[in-house]
């Protein structure tokens, strides 16, 4: 009788740890197949009370395969990226899968959630009146498939590759991946209109695509593809700096070139600029602060009484650029007189005292103290800002181009934002940046190493309330009203949650942030109701998921990720062989 031999897999396979069943080849692929099938059924039984579902929701697809659109094309696109990647075993795949099937999921959620909601019932997405619309519920298992084939086949360690390709190439590959998010950009500002009676649907063909987007990206993300363009972009920053700001002063030109989304871009940028002061006070320095939104309001005030508005307590109007220097200091001065109790409070009770101080400003400017707000009559006919003799809010053409109203306002927030990263990454960097990141860690430490730590905060908040004031200063001729209502404390804490959102300490974190902070308010006019509800639930999912933020800092990173366990087990030895063993 002979022994059974082990193989060496199973010698060295730990018993204690469950067998992984690799899942059958054939799993994705169904699961793929599933959700194509369920993106060409019917989705809703019956017109709703709004008007018809986008897509043609109604109706099957199967006669006209090729004619889906919107989130049935998503759906489609998503599910056959997923069988393609495990068709090729792409490195990781299993990660991949797994995001595409998120994605699914989402999709599904979305718009058969909203279908349901608009239409009184399941009945709306399963069987009414005679009709059958399974869609929904056929894509939502096809996705929930593709997420389990995903985790069933493995979740392999996020590659990274290392390519290195020639200069000219590499150059190309960025053109081509700024072209892309531009038109991005643009599609994600104009899904869906812009809302009301034209379309009632805007917000759920929104969601779907950023929900799609999300997937996409995540997918990406796993398969290693972000971090190689991230690294490539590292290597070419110059390079890569001056094609996103081309990017940008580009938008005009897109499907968003329109006055209302000028608009909405020209505002998001002025918060963007604002959230990048705010991210050297609490990114950076580690200093909460709730009351930031009143430096914008101090600049936006100190520019309206310089403009020359009739409503204005001076009878002056100075040239712009002498506006901004005014606002800049005045905002700086009241920023140092608020960071001057940092030398003697910190923490919970800094927050306090900057909370004070965004109150006392809202109730001064609206009881008009010292005859500088209007108070509730707000100033109102702050002119436009002029170049050449041509007002920034006008339509202008150049040659056979015609640019919308307000680009002139957007090309100026792009290059204001675009020097206040400048003058970020310049201070991120500097001794000074050193020193509030130290401050940040541990003041005591910092303090014990020779950093003035007093002055050095101090100097935060009269950095930030810089910042701040600039933008209030474009802020207050953009809006033509300055009103003490647009610095209320959830300003603050909107502008406080677009930096931990976007990502503490840097750059990008704090735009991104801002804009998807002041773009969903756009989008999703019609869930006026729910948005503090969506916004506090997304901050909450984003600190379970990813407490480091979006575009996480190197620093947070670190500290953020799993311990390893040193090698040899957790004691750091190796472990002795048994008695009786070789």
């Amino acid at each position: 009788m002979t022994a059974r031999t082990t193989s060496p897999a199973e010698q060295t396979a730990d018993p204690s740890e469950p067998r992984r069943r690799t899942p059958p080849v054939w799993l994705i692929p169904a699961a793929g197949v599933l959700t194509i099938v369920g993106s060409y059924l019917p989705w809703a039984t019956f017109v709703l009370n709004e008007g018809p579902y986008p897509e043609q929701a109604t109706l099957n697809f199967f006669v006209e395969p090729f004619g889906v659109t919107g989130f049935r094309l998503q759906l489609v696109l998503l599910a056959l990226a997923a069988i393609a990647v495990a068709l090729l075993k792409l490195p990781a795949y299993g990660r991949i899968v797994k995001a595409l099937g998120w994605g699914v999921v989402a999709v599904s959620v979305v718009n058969g959630l909203y279908i349901t909601v608009e239409g009184g019932g399941l009945g709306a997405i399963t069987v009414s009146g005679g009709a059958v619309a399974f869609g929904s519920i056929v894509a939502l298992l096809g996705g929930i498939a593709l997420i389990y084939a995903g985790s069933a086949a493995g979740l392999e360690p996020t590659p990274r590759p290392k390519w290195r390709l020639p200069v000219w190439i590499e150059y190309l590959i960025l053109l081509v991946s700024y072209a892309i998010m531009l038109l991005l950009v643009a599609a994600v500002l104009t899904s869906g209109g812009q809302g009301g009676v034209v379309n009632p649907y805007s917000g759920a063909v929104f969601l779907s695509l950023l929900a799609a987007l999300g997937g996409t990206f995540a997918a990406l993300s796993a398969s290693g593809l972000l971090a190689w363009i991230a690294d490539v972009s590292e290597r070419h920053r110059v390079f890569s700096v001056i094609v996103l700001l081309g990017a940008a002063l580009l938008l005009p030109l897109t499907s968003a070139g329109t006055e209302y989304w000028m608009t909405v871009a020209t505002n998001i940028g002025i918060y963007a600029a604002t959230a990048i002061g705010l991210n050297i006070v609490v990114g950076l320095a580690g200093l909460l602060d709730l009351g930031y939104v009143a430096f914008l309001g101090i600049g936006a005030f100190v520019a309206a009484n310089l403009s020359g508005a009739a409503a204005s307590q001076f009878d002056i109007h100075l040239p712009f650029l002498v506006v901004i220097v005014i606002c800049a200091v005045v905002a700086g001065i009241f920023g140092g007189i608020v960071g001057s109790p940092t030398l003697r409070v910190r923490g919970d009770y800094l927050a306090i005292v900057t909370l004070a101080f965004g109150e006392i400003f809202v109730r001064s400017a609206q009881n008009n103290i010292g005859e500088l707000t209007g108070g509730a009559n707000a100033i109102p006919g702050i002119p436009p800002l002029q170049m050449l003799g041509v007002p920034f809010n006008d339509q202008i053409t150049l040659g056979a181009v015609e640019l919308p109203a307000g680009v002139i306002y957007y090309i100026m927030i792009v290059l204001l934002v675009a020097a206040v990263m400048l003058v970020f990454a310049h201070l991120k960097y500097s001794r000074l940046g050193r020193s509030w990141i130290a401050i940040r860690e541990d003041e005591d430490a910092a303090r014990a190493m020779g950093i003035r730590t007093g002055q050095v905060k101090i100097l935060a908040f009269v950095i930030g309330a810089m910042l701040a004031g600039v933008a209030g200063a474009f802020f207050a001729h953009k809006v033509a009203t300055v009103s003490y209502e647009s610095f209320r404390f959830l300003e603050s804490v909107t502008l406080l949650a677009a930096v931990i959102l976007g990502g503490m300490g840097t750059i990008p974190g704090a735009v991104l942030g801002a804009s998807l902070l002041f773009v969903l308010p756009e989008k999703l006019r019609e869930f006026s109701e729910y948005r503090l509800l969506l916004f506090g639930l997304a901050l909450v999912l984003i600190m379970r998921f990813r407490p480091q933020g979006l575009v996480a800092d190197r620093h947070r990173r670190a500290e953020l990720a799993p311990d390893q366990p040193p090698p040899g087990g957790v004691d750091g030895a190796a472990a002795e062989p048994k008695a009786g063993t070789s």
